[in-house]
Formats: C-alpha cells, sequence, structure tokens
C-alpha cells in the first residue's frame, strides 16, 4: 500500500517535491529515498525532490501536521488528513494540474498594472446593520427606515432557526450601539415576532415538524411517497431546521469518501405544486425570495457553527470598455447595446461555441494551456496580442476565428473568468463559498450552495450557470478528452476563486489549503448544477405567507377597499357567463391573451399536470407557430405575483394551495 503525499516548494508555483511512505510486507513503514532529505519530528522521515531552479536550497513546508503516524510504523487507520472534509473525494486526484495551472496563471498576468480589488472587513456591527438593511429589517435599527410593514410581515414567516439568527444579529448590533451610546434603543425581537396562527401553516410553512418528511397537510407529497433516505434533499422544510435536527438528534460523522467522480445521486424531493427554477418568479416575489434567502442562509451556518464573515470590496478604478478586465455589468452594457435582452457575455458565448465547434473530444481540452505551453518568454506577449485583437475586433465581427486554436480558445475562457476586477462569487459571498466544505455532510453542503446560488446577482449567476453547464458538456465526452469531473474541477478551481491579485493577500499555507477545498466546491457545482438553480418550496411558502399578509393590508385601507370592490364588479360584469359556476364544478378557465384562442375552459382531475394543459392548448389553436418549450402556464395572482409553472405541476393539488390564482399561457424567454 502506497501513500503518497504532494508537498508544495516555497519558491516554485508548481510541485517539484513529494514524499512516498510505503508498506512493506511485514507492516512497517519504510521511506522511499529520493534526492535530497529533510529529517523532520515524525519516523520515517520526508525525502524531497529539489527544486529545478538553480541556486535555491530545497525546502518544503508541511500542511499535514494532523497524519497520525506510530513511531514502528503507520497505524492501520485512514489518516485523519485524508479524512478531513477539505481533502473528501480527492485523495486520487493528482494536484500537480493545480499548480500547473497556478504557474500558466502566473505567466500569463497583464503587464499593465491594474488596481486590484482591496477587501475591506466590516468594523464592529457594520457587518449586522449591512445584513439587516439587505434582509429588509432596517427598522429593528432605525425607525425611519421605510419597510416597516413589510418587515413585520416578513418576521411572521420566519421558522424558529431564522427567527434564532435575526435574533442573534440584532443583539450584536445592540451591543455595539451601546458602546457607541447612541440614544436610540435597538428593540427586543421577541417583542417584535409574534407566533403564526394555525390556520396559516398551510402555506407558510414557518414552523413545520422538523422530522416529518412530509410537513404540514396541503404542502404536498414526494412522487414517490416514501420515507426521506439520504440522497433525498427535502425543499419543504427550512434547511437550517433540518441542520437542527440533524445536530440533536445524530452523532457528526466525517463524511465518507468517494473515489474519482463517484458522487451520491441527489434528488429533490418532488412536490405536487412544482417546482420553482430562477426566473420562474416576478421581481416583487424575487426581492422577499433574496431577503428570506440570506437569512435563511444566516440560520444555516449559525446552526452548524460556521463563523460567517462578509467583506465588502472598496471602489477602485476599472476598465470602462474592452472584453478582459472589466467588470462583468460592464461587459453586459455593452452587450445589451447591440443585443437586447443578453444575459452572459457575448465573448465568453462565443468562446464556448468556438471551443465546441472543434469538437469536445480534444484530448486534455482545458487542462493543455494552450499558447501558454511555449517559450515563456513569448507567452505574455502571444496571450496579450489575441486578448487585443479580440479587444478591437470582436464587436465589429473582424476577430479571424479561423486562426483560434481550440485550446488557446480555451486558455481565453479561464483569462476572462480569473481577470474580472471582482470575482464571479463575489467578493460579498466568497467567503461563504470557501466555508461550505465546513458543513459535517454532502447534504448540508449542497443546501449551503443552493442558497449561495440565489443570492448571487444576476450577472454573475448566469454567467456561472453558462459555465458550468460548458463545463459538463465537456466532462460528457471524457471517454475521449479524458477531462474527469476531477481533472475539470481542479483545473478551473484557481481560475475561478483566485481572482485578480488575491493570491498575493494569501500566505503560501493558505494557498495549499485553499487548493484542494476549491477544487471540492467546484466538483459539487458542476455535478450538482441541476439542483442548485431550484427555489426550496419551504421559501416560496413563506413568499406566499408574506403576499397574503400584503393583501390584508390593502384591504384594511378604506379607498383600497373601494378600488377592489369596483375591480371586481367590473370582473363579474365582464366574465359572468364564462366564470361563474366553473370552479365550484371543478373547472379551470386558462388564459392566452397572446394568441387567437384566448381563453379554454379544462376540467380539472386528480392527474391533470401543467404540461397537460399546454398540449391540449396547443392542440386546440392550430395557428400557434410557438413550440411547447418555448411556452409557460402562468400562475398570476392570489398569493403569488406571477409564476411559470413547471410541467409536472398538479393542477388540482395547486389551486387548493392558492384557490384566487389566474391560470394564463404566455411564451417564455429561457
Amino acid at each position: 500500500m502506497v501513500f503518497i503525499f504532494l508537498l508544495k516548494c516555497c519558491h516554485c508555483p508548481s510541485i517539484r517535491a513529494f514524499t512516498q511512505l510505503s508498506r512493506t510486507s511485514s507492516g512497517s513503514a519504510r521511506g522511499q529515498h529520493g534526492v535530497g532529505c529533510v529529517t523532520t519530528q515524525y519516523q520515517p522521515c520526508y525525502y524531497i525532490q529539489p527544486c529545478l531552479t538553480p541556486s535555491l536550497t530545497p525546502c518544503v513546508t508541511s500542511y499535514f501536521c494532523n497524519v497520525t503516524r506510530n513511531r514502528g510504523g503507520v497505524s492501520g487507520e485512514t489518516p485523519t488528513y485524508w479524512r478531513s472534509g477539505s481533502q473528501d473525494s480527492l485523495e486520487e486526484l493528482a494536484l500537480d494540474d493545480y499548480w500547473k495551472e497556478m504557474e500558466v496563471i502566473q505567466y500569463s498576468v497583464d503587464p499593465e498594472p491594474q488596481e486590484e480589488v482591496q477587501l475591506r472587513v466590516a468594523e464592529e456591527g457594520e457587518q449586522e446593520e449591512a445584513w439587516l438593511t439587505e434582509a429588509g429589517l432596517a427598522t429593528l435599527f432605525d425607525e425611519s427606515a421605510s419597510d416597516g410593514e413589510d418587515g413585520m410581515a416578513l418576521l411572521s414567516t420566519l421558522t424558529r432557526t431564522q427567527a434564532a439568527a435575526v435574533q442573534r444579529r440584532v443583539d450584536t448590533l445592540s451591543q455595539t450601539l451601546r458602546k457607541r451610546s447612541k440614544p436610540y434603543s435597538v428593540p427586543n425581537v421577541r417583542d417584535i415576532f409574534r407566533p403564526v396562527p394555525a390556520h396559516d401553516t398551510k402555506v407558510s410553512g414557518a414552523r413545520p415538524e422538523v422530522r416529518r418528511s412530509n410537513v404540514s397537510e396541503g404542502q404536498g407529497v414526494s412522487s414517490e411517497g416514501g420515507a426521506e433516505t439520504e440522497t433525498d434533499i427535502n425543499l419543504e422544510v427550512s434547511f437550517s431546521e433540518q441542520a437542527l435536527s440533524y445536530r440533536e438528534d445524530s452523532k457528526v460523522t466525517l463524511p465518507v469518501s468517494e473515489a474519482d467522480d463517484k458522487l451520491p445521486d441527489f434528488k429533490l424531493l418532488r412536490d405536487k405544486t412544482g417546482m420553482t427554477k430562477l426566473g420562474d418568479l416576478s421581481p416583487s416575489d424575487m426581492k422577499k425570495v433574496h431577503r428570506l434567502v440570506l437569512i435563511e442562509m444566516s440560520a444555516l451556518f449559525d446552526t452548524a457553527g460556521i463563523e460567517l464573515k462578509t467583506h465588502k470590496p472598496l471602489k477602485i478604478k476599472v476598465k470602462e470598455t474592452g472584453l478582459f478586465g472589466v467588470p462583468l455589468s460592464t461587459l453586459l452594457e455593452q452587450d445589451q447595446k447591440r443585443f437586447p435582452g443578453t444575459r452572459v457575455p457575448l465573448i465568453l458565448q462565443r468562446l464556448i461555441s468556438h471551443i465546441e465547434k472543434e469538437g469536445l473530444d480534444t484530448e486534455g481540452l482545458l487542462r493543455v494551456p494552450g499558447v501558454s505551453t511555449r517559450v515563456k518568454v513569448r507567452v505574455r506577449v502571444r496571450v496579450r496580442a489575441v486578448c487585443h485583437d479580440l479587444e478591437t475586433k470582436f464587436y465589429e465581427g473582424f476577430f479571424p476565428w479561423e486562426t483560434l486554436k481550440q485550446h488557446d480558445a480555451a486558455s481565453l475562457v479561464k483569462l476572462l473568468i480569473r481577470e474580472l476586477p471582482h470575482p464571479l462569487l463575489t467578493v460579498e459571498y466568497f467567503s461563504a463559498f470557501t466555508s461550505v466544505l465546513k458543513f459535517p455532510t454532502k447534504k448540508q453542503q449542497l443546501q449551503a450552495l443552493n442558497l449561495l446560488v440565489l443570492l448571487l446577482p444576476e450577472p454573475s449567476r448566469d454567467t456561472l450557470k453558462a459555465l458550468l453547464e460548458f463545463l459538463q458538456r465537456v466532462i460528457d465526452h471524457k471517454e475521449q478528452n479524458r477531462m474527469t469531473l476531477n481533472n475539470i474541477a481542479v483545473v478551473m478551481a484557481p481560475n475561478i476563486f483566485m481572482f485578480k491579485g488575491f493570491r498575493r493577500k494569501i500566505s503560501e499555507q493558505q494557498e495549499f489549503a485553499m487548493a484542494t477545498g476549491t477544487a471540492n466546491i467546484v466538483r459539487l457545482l458542476i455535478r450538482y448544477q441541476n439542483l442548485l438553480w431550484t427555489i426550496p418550496k419551504f421559501v416560496i411558502n413563506q413568499v406566499r405567507k408574506q403576499n397574503m399578509e400584503d393583501q390584508r393590508k390593502m384591504n384594511r385601507e378604506r379607498a383600497m377597499k373601494k378600488l377592489l370592490k369596483k375591480m371586481a364588479h367590473d370582473r363579474v360584469k365582464n366574465d359572468t357567463q364564462d366564470r361563474s359556476p366553473e370552479v365550484d364544478n371543478g373547472i379551470i378557465r386558462v388564459q392566452a391573451p397572446q394568441f387567437s384562442k384566448v381563453s379554454m375552459a379544462l376540467q380539472l382531475t386528480e392527474d391533470l399536470q401543467a404540461s397537460d394543459v399546454l398540449s391540449r392548448f396547443l392542440s386546440q389553436d392550430s395557428s400557434v407557430s410557438v413550440k411547447k418549450e418555448d411556452l409557460c402556464l402562468y400562475e398570476i395572482g392570489g398569493n403569488i405575483k406571477e409564476r411559470c409553472l413547471d410541467g409536472e405541476t398538479y393542477m388540482k393539488a395547486l389551486l387548493e394551495l392558492n384557490p384566487t390564482a389566474e391560470w394564463v399561457i404566455k411564451s417564455v424567454q429561457r
């Protein structure tokens, strides 16, 4: 049995050092002699292959002090270092590619100095103040804030762990303000939270029974109808509530390692009222989603005992035009002037398209660094020459794509991502992403990633999605290109996480520790990307609850009452012939104002799904030239503003959840 430890030399960005420890037939351990020996306190000693850099003394920093050994040999137990969360499933993964990629990055640095993003740690109380403001709860520390009633509606929907997260930050801010001798007294959250009425639990999801896989009546059941398994992700119960239950009911055990690309086949428990993806909701409901997800994410980290530090980027001068080294927002503004509605930078789309046009069977795709493998004194000039040509000719359509080699295009994709002035995963949530592996189980790690993806701003989220989808397509050809999930993760991790200037801000030890950790996070992002863009049902239920509170507030206003009464009267007057007896008879009317057949009546059955509604509409209106996948049945009004329905949504179950909704077919831009 052979254990190989990779050590990074202090003087060189690539790995030149190694130590090998093998077990003899008698069970004792002996060292394999290499070039150069560094004696340590452990037996046997480490043998180091020196760097090829002349005049440098061989040196090494040991990063695996936790490896346990007996004085006369190695214990039979798997070393603790190998079982740690950051090393999970990367035992067989050669990190040599990671350091080679770092070397490529070093040699492709822009010769023109640019101001780099500066990370600022929030002062005492500042982080809590910003958090409460972003969560829509500024009135808890500022009486003049304008979100008072919205904040009260939000507070009324929170779970116990979410409420505890708010309480914790209010308490911290209160103590800080007392130190500053502020005259305003922050209210106690216990005086603000009010219990959720029992009759509201149907849609609120506020205080579900954590140990039940199927929560309150009316929230639906999984399609399998069985008990939840270790690979089932329950979207009906707050993730932080599940984490609390896990902490209370089980002993924390280290994750089991999986070899190579073998990861659990996690699946989302399906619900009869349908899945909700990013892009399915109206902007006003998405604003509520963001606030709730921020609170839930913080509650999840709090419950797991993981400290969550957020950073704010200091304002820096950035390029205002161009393709490389400009903010995502600038890229999209440039693109949208030419192609309105663009959500992913055109240069990224074009580079990916060029790579795929050449074929994804090319061996070493994304790993072989293209022009960067050539003579190093020419590397920087060549890379920048290609970038310059793209900068000046891309939008005019004069760039000679036929001359761009596939490996060079792959290098440009990585260059585009890592040279963003602010990291793709944002400065604000960067530390949260790097802390994900501290969660004790893979399921909790995925739940944390799900919430963090939902919190990303749209440009970052859409660009990340396009990148991950491309990487998965490369992996789909792994038998030909030899690029497995692990290979791709190792190569892409430094490009995503070691953003411009960041590497100079961390120590050698931190850099080595981040290597396997960030590669593991990229593995999870790629492998489970289809799960991470889903909005959990418990969040949707909380949004529905807030909307119901908003409606009650509106109904309490006399002027609005009169307006609603008039609108209701006009609607009844205009639609009496179509609508009056239908709902009571189990019939819904589907509107399609964009098409010649403007409405259609359907008999509700237990098995009627949203996809069936679209199929019947298309079969009855032959003049519609739109494809079924470009249409969506929307749930509008009632306790939701607007929601594009998943094709597997059961209409009768959804009608019970939102009985006053209207149903409208519209074309949708995916």
